[in-house]
């Protein structure tokens, strides 16, 4: 049986309530985030909503900061986790970043390092909590 994984940049309405649903079942239902913390800066980034068989399974985002471009809010449901849908979603933030991106950085929960690490993403700094979470920074090198 063949399955159709495809990460799709968000343009609509529906598609952006589909990632914030992901995101709330992900990170403030599963992981505890306050809401608040979750929920901000939704009008600065670009989403992405990752769909298997036409399923919503994943999302993410990327934004301009004042450092450089941040990718974040990488969330899988739990039912569709190891099947690919991450190192999608990563591979589709990157693609879409612009030319001049320089700089891209992301704050990588523990477990998730090692996705991260496949494109080039090393750690730098201190461990440190977010959301009550540990987490470490991550600076895209050259591969």
């Amino acid at each position: 049986m063949t399955t159709t994984l495809e990460v799709r940049k968000v343009t609509h309405a529906d598609e952006l309530a589909k990632v914030f649903a992901i995101r709330k079942i992900v990170f403030v239902e599963e992981q505890s985030c306050p809401p608040e913390l979750e929920f901000e800066n939704e009008e600065v980034s670009t989403h992405f909503l990752a769909l298997l068989d036409n399923v919503p399974c994943g999302a993410c985002r990327w934004r301009k900061t004042e450092y450089g471009y941040k990718l974040e809010r990488f969330a899988v449901l739990k039912e569709y986790r190891g099947r690919g849908v991450g190192m999608a979603m990563v591979a589709a933030a990157l693609d879409d970043l612009p030319p001049d991106a320089d700089y891209i950085y992301l704050h990588a929960q523990l477990d998730a390092m090692s996705l991260y690490g496949k494109f080039g993403f090393k750690p730098v700094g201190e461990q440190f909590e977010e959301a009550g979470i540990q987490h470490y920074k991550m600076v895209k090198s050259a591969l």
